[in-house]
């Protein structure tokens, strides 16, 4: 967790911050530590970050668009050099937290950064746990959940939650099974959903969500959230087609589970969650194959170590995430190899 002198820093800097932009990773963690920032000082805009893995010079325009006088970015592993070198001209404040292992080498001393991977505690809960600490207002203690469990993490303070929320929750206390099989779970897929609409229904949800008061006002289709919800109807019909066969894959796959799709979607990342919840035993690997390009998304007991070994020496290959759960990019000719190489070091390994 940060520390005292951190969270007293990070709650200056928000006091500080007028019309601050928030930079959030385009997953639950990202959305919801977002959330919880701006709910606390009720100022700032937030703008998802699509660009994998790192956030990219292309954003900056946002922050002149946005007449932006702070700059906060949240759950991202990677900011590029140009995107910096944008900032040092301008000279406005950064604030980044987050909750990956990176080389810090590279960031300019300008930059407020705050990781507590690189604490005394070494720990790596999610950008949204450590966003809760910072604001610890507990009518959003709900949003912090969401993150939490979206980004397969059970907090101390989920025990609070399930008091207040008793019919949200179910007894597992298994992440996986908290997310697929509970009412809290369901809206963490909901607002998942939410991030992968066109620009204009996001930036609607991003509002709806900023002004909501409890967590049934998203689980309850209105007018409001009406998008959020015809979003989430239309993916998990097709994410429901893709784990069928994926499933039946899985009756000949022995220690690895390998599955590969195309198509108009990309939810590799929720497809190799799914998976691992309804077989745990195996090392899954989804690969969501786009023109050239093949978005990996892999799951299994300390897999970021194989799947970084896996593409060395592959051209324009990228890779990275937690210990248990990675997302990598490789070319489409190489993935097959990519295929053998990390199947191979799974074998040896484990």
């Amino acid at each position: 967790m940060l520390t005292k002198k951190q969270i007293t820093e990070i709650r200056e800097h928000l006091e500080k911050a007028q019309n601050p932009v928030f930079f959030f990773d385009n997953d639950g963690d990202g959305l919801c530590s977002f959330l919880l920032l701006q709910r606390y000082i009720q100022r700032g805009k937030g703008v998802v970050i699509k660009s994998f893995p790192a956030l990219k010079t292309d954003y900056f325009r946002r922050v002149n668009e946005l007449n932006a006088d702070y700059i906060f970015i949240l759950d991202k592993p990677e900011v590029s050099e140009e995107f910096f070198k944008e900032v040092e001209q301008v000279n406005i404040p950064v604030v980044w937290i987050d909750h990956h292992e990176i080389d810090t080498k590279n960031i300019p001393e300008f930059v407020n950064y705050y990781n507590p991977v690189f604490n005394k505690s070494k720990t790596n809960e999610p950008v949204t746990a450590l966003c809760y600490q910072i604001t610890n207002k507990k009518e959003d203690l709900w949003i912090a959940i969401v993150g939490c469990i979206s980004d397969a993490f059970v907090p101390e303070f989920y025990s609070d939650f399930k008091k207040n929320y008793p019919d949200l929750v179910i007894k597992s206390n298994d992440v996986l099974d908290i997310y697929y099989d509970s009412q809290i779970g369901k809206i963490g897929k909901i607002l998942n959903c939410g991030l992968k609409d066109k620009t204009t229904n996001v930036i609607h949800m991003l509002k709806f969500l900023m002004k909501v008061k409890t967590p049934y006002e998203v689980l309850e289709e209105n007018s409001k959230n009406y998008t959020m919800h015809k979003k989430f109807e239309e993916i998990n019909k097709k994410y429901q087609k893709l784990m069928e066969k994926a499933k039946g894959v899985a009756k000949n796959s022995e220690k690895v589970l390998f599955f590969q799709y195309a198509g108009d979607l990309s939810i590799s990342s929720d497809l190799a969650n799914g998976l691992r919840h309804e077989f745990p035993e195996k090392y899954i690997v989804v690969a969501y194959v786009t023109g050239v390009k093949a978005n990996i998304s892999v799951r299994g007991k300390g897999v970021k170590k194989l799947v970084l070994k896996a593409i060395e020496g592959l051209e324009n290959a990228t890779g990275g995430g937690h210990e248990d759960a990675v997302g990598a990019k490789v070319k489409v000719e190489d993935l097959e190899n990519f295929q053998k190489r990390l199947e191979r070091l799974i074998n040896i390994n484990y």
